[in-house]
């Protein structure tokens, strides 16, 4: 995503991140296998990236990111804890291989629940428009080079892979622009209630 020259003086403009975490002990197995990918492929975004599930992906000014959080702290209160399995491995040719998601559904709705409830806070400018990921996967490695990607396919597309956790929260990460590591700005628990989150669209 382009900055451009649109920051303003004082106006902070933030990297963020939605995403689900796995428990610690599925979040070691996962980052055991991209080690093991970067070990013997030399791609570094397997080991630099952390093992979550990526939702959606946004910039925009700090100043913004209170209504953002109230937004999703509602969103979360009415939507219900789901399971999501993993199995085995997938690629987007010819760049990305990652660990299949399975239980696709519960993901979908979430990220369109999210995008009808938060799309216009979280569009910066028409070149920065937040990005909805509805084809949910964990990335074992990005941005690969074709003989990594070739390689890499002709071994994980025949390797084995199970996991599976329960998503009952979400996490905002956030990191200044052009730096590396991501912050948990705000946690939102999923709830189940009754809430009428539809009120919050008269306030926008």
């Amino acid at each position: 995503m382009k900055t451009g020259n649109i920051a303003l003086p004082g106006y902070k403009i933030n990297e963020y991140l939605i995403v689900l975490n796995p428990h610690e002990e599925l979040r070691n197995k996962i980052k055991q296998v991209k080690k093991d990918f970067f070990e013997t492929y030399k791609a570094s975004t397997s080991i630099n990236s952390r093992p979550h599930l990526s939702l959606v992906t946004f910039q925009q000014y700090e100043l913004m990111e209170e209504r953002i959080m109230n937004r999703l702290n509602l969103l979360a209160m009415g939507f219900a804890p789901f399971k999501v399995e993993l199995k085995d491995f997938g690629s987007f040719p010819s760049h990305t291989i990652f660990i299949n998601v399975t239980s696709k559904v519960p993901i979908q709705n979430l990220v369109k629940d999210i995008r009808t409830e938060t799309q216009r806070l979280m569009k910066l400018n028409d070149e920065n428009k937040p990005h909805f990921i509805l084809e949910p996967h964990i990335p074992v490695a990005r941005k690969l080079k074709p003989w990594q990607y070739e390689k890499g396919w002709l071994e994980y597309s025949n390797k084995h892979f199970t996991g599976r956790f329960i998503a009952d929260s979400m996490l905002l990460l956030k990191r200044p622009v052009g730096e590396m590591g991501f912050q948990i700005a705000g946690r939102f628990q999923f709830q189940n209630l009754p809430v009428a989150t539809k009120q919050g669209e008269l306030f926008a």
